[in-house]
């Protein structure tokens, strides 16, 4: 039946029809898909849990405070020391400041520091809910305005740092698509030593890139879905690179089936029969995984489950439909100049793979736990990897102006009066939660409470960076004391308690979604192989890969690159894409394995499943962990130590995971694998057969 239904997409006359349908779905949704960066929503309080203290003290401080209101600050540094004049210009500044368009309020400052070589002036902008996309313009404009004879001006504060974010992701859809395809297309030559054949791969990459995008730009312009800077830039990595690797398992098949069949309509029925059990598998993993993540409290997480999800689902669609038709279409001149006749033989069998698979046979024991030891070793680096967060200035790769501001105001002695800590409490306790904030250490002097109705607003100013640990100690320190006012209902807010909040989310999101994960990969695996124990094997093999890539990654991020830590997200992503990526290998391996040895014995079909996915599985493999590594171009830290983990994790996990550990475990246990289906008991007169010829040494 699945055969009869590969053959009907790929008849004489269907493959045409499935070009003119994915032809004009491409061109419909073509211009929805650029839509898409204009409905990113980079807002800090956009990633945030409603549950969040932060988030429930932001709906109660609208009374008080415009919550699209964005402090930015103007700071002045001059080494010779500030004169009179300076501070006459900055007084001028300030007045010019006011006239600027989207500014409210008053314009506070400028503020002379005690040692007399800096000063500050706080602008507040307002440009309604989108504020945030206006500021690098408005962040100009302060810059045109602002001079200092014989120093520097730098913005900073939150929409300086808006500003400098935006930079960061600035032109980040048409850098990342040309980058990662660039790299495809290097990889793809070397692959199929053919100057046509890669082109027919990059299409259906386009056409699936397109096609997500059209339909997450709904999702997020008509069904609330977040999309920001990163969840667009993964999508992107995401799309090309998994789409690569179902191009290459169906192009490898289809091209071993031409070797069998004189007609490329029946081989591409084969083919696609054979090989699509494995694409859909594989693309299942991934999609489940993803939406696991729709168990995260934070949105920004939570949103990227459906984004990505969507993405690989139309990706599978695509190769699995408009690759075949494009395959047939084109014939076998297309594999030009190493094209597969009809009868030729199969190189894949005496090839590296076949002779790496022997070198395995001979001691396969001792091949897996000299392997699964060295990676047990690795694993340890992970205890270097600090999820603690990164303060401001070390979120990013390079020193933006907000950051240098940021420095300047510390090194002299300066606070950001932009980052305060926010409480809203009953206002009858108002003055018994002032009086509680006053004794607390790490933040400034709280201004007299701000009553409107029966609520009150006070305000305190952090001394230190909005991102760093000594900020959140005092916002933990400010809940606990104004907590503890009976009946002031007191709850605590601010640019801190947002960072604060969202490194709770991301430390509980870790514990839910890490299991759920796991037990979902379990499940598939065990319906693909219907067995119990190849299952059990591949998870833990893939977790191991997982430790050791952790480990590798923490050692480099912290002697190589020099990072400070790593954000407490960090773990969780890298996570749900090495291990719901990582197994789709494992998933091509074993079902080839599988099939196999239906007709070979367990051990005899692992030998033929390595020599035969070995080539394309490697290839797969070095696309996906480079196009992972694009991420590392957008400066900034989260992404760079995310596409190295990952890249670094699929590495592992195609050269010595699966192509080592795994087959060394199958040739040890033999049918014992498949426990407890039938072909465990198949496949041991076929294993007894061939113990003793597979054990031959390579020649």
């Amino acid at each position: 039946m699945q055969r009869q239904i590969a053959g009907r997409l790929t008849g004489p006359v269907s493959k045409w029809v499935v070009l003119g349908l994915w032809l004009a779905l491409t061109v419909g949704s073509s211009m929805f898909a650029a839509k898409l960066v204009d409905e990113q929503n980079n807002e800090a309080s956009s990633w945030l849990p409603d549950s969040a203290e932060s988030t429930r003290a932001l709906e109660k401080l609208s009374q008080f405070q415009d919550v699209n209101s964005i402090p930015t600050v103007v700071v002045y540094s001059k080494e010779s020391g500030l004169t009179q004049q300076d501070v006459a210009t900055a007084a001028e500044d300030a007045k010019a400041f006011a006239q600027v368009e989207g500014v409210e309020g008053e314009v506070v400052g400028p503020f002379p520091s005690k040692d007399g070589e800096a000063m500050q002036t706080v602008v507040t902008f307002n440009f309604g809910a989108e504020g945030w996309n206006a500021m690098p313009d408005a962040a100009d404009e302060l810059r045109e305005i602002a001079s200092l004879d014989g120093g520097d001006v730098y913005v900073t504060g939150p929409g300086g740092q808006a500003a400098d974010s935006a930079e960061a992701f600035g032109g980040i859809d048409s850098t990342l698509l040309f980058a990662t395809l660039g790299i495809v297309i290097v990889i793809l030559l070397f692959t199929y030593r053919s100057p046509v054949l890669w082109v027919l791969p990059i299409i259906c990459a386009g056409v699936a890139l397109f096609g997500s995008q059209a339909l997450i730009y709904f999702l997020a312009r008509y069904a609330d879905l977040t999309v920001n800077g990163q969840s667009y830039a993964i999508l992107t990595i995401l799309v090309i690179g998994a789409g690569t690797d179902y191009a290459l398992l169906l192009v490898a098949r289809y091209r071993e089936e031409l070797r069998r069949h004189a007609d490329r309509h029946e081989a591409m029925g084969f083919a696609l029969h054979r090989a699509a059990p494995a694409i859909l598998a594989s693309a299942a993993t991934v999609i489940l995984g993803m939406l696991c993540l729709l168990l995260a409290e934070l949105n920004s997480t939570a949103g990227l489950g459906p984004v990505a999800a969507i993405g690989i689902g139309v990706t599978f669609l695509v190769q699995i439909t408009l690759l075949p038709a494009l395959l047939t279409i084109c014939g076998r001149w297309v594999f030009w100049p190493r094209r597969p006749a009809f009868g030729s033989a199969e190189p894949t069998s005496s090839g590296l793979w076949a002779k790496v698979g022997r070198r395995i046979a001979a001691r396969p024991r001792t091949t897996w736990v000299v392997t699964a030891a060295v990676l047990a070793i690795a694993c340890l680096g992970a205890l270097r990897l600090d999820i603690a967060g990164l303060a401001t200035e070390d979120q990013y790769t390079r020193d933006f102006e907000s950051i240098t501001g940021q420095k300047e105001l510390v090194d002299h002695g300066m606070v950001d009066q932009s980052n305060t800590v926010a409480v809203v409490a009953n206002a009858d306790r108002a003055d018994q939660v002032r009086d509680a904030m006053t004794a607390v250490q790490g933040i400034e002097e709280p201004a007299e409470p701000v009553v409107i109705d029966d609520l009150a607003l006070v305000e305190a100013v952090i001394d230190t960076d909005v991102a760093a640990p000594a900020s959140f100690e005092a916002v933990r320190d400010v809940r606990e004391a104004t907590h503890a006012v009976e009946g002031a209902d007191a709850l605590v807010g601010g640019g801190s308690a947002f960072y604060l909040d969202t490194q709770e989310a991301s430390a509980r999101d870790n514990r839910v979604i890490i299991p759920s994960i796991l037990a979902m990969v379990l499940v598939i695996l065990m319906v693909l192989l219907r067995a119990l124990v190849s299952p059990i094997i591949l998870v833990a093999t893939v977790v191991l890969s997982f430790g050791a890539a952790m480990g590798i990654s923490a050692l480099l991020f912290e002697f190589v690159f020099g990072f400070a830590g790593s954000d407490p997200g960090f773990p969780l992503f890298a996570f749900v894409f090495l291990v719901a990526l990582g197994i789709d290998y494992n998933i091509f391996l074993m079902t080839r394995v599988r099939e196999e040895t239906q007709v070979r014995g367990t051990r005899q079909g692992s030998l033929v499943a390595l020599s035969s996915t070995g080539g394309v599985i490697t290839s797969a493999g070095l696309v996906l962990a480079a196009t992972f590594l694009v991420l590392a171009t957008i400066p900034v830290v989260f992404l760079v130590e995310l596409g190295v983990a990952v890249a670094l994790g699929v590495i592992l996990d195609t050269m010595i995971v699966r192509s080592v550990l795994v087959t060394a475990i199958n040739l040890d246990l033999g049918d014992r694998i498949w426990w407890p289906s039938r072909l465990a008991v198949r496949g041991r007169e076929a294993d007894a057969e061939v113990v003793d010829r597979v054990r031959e040494p390579v020649r």
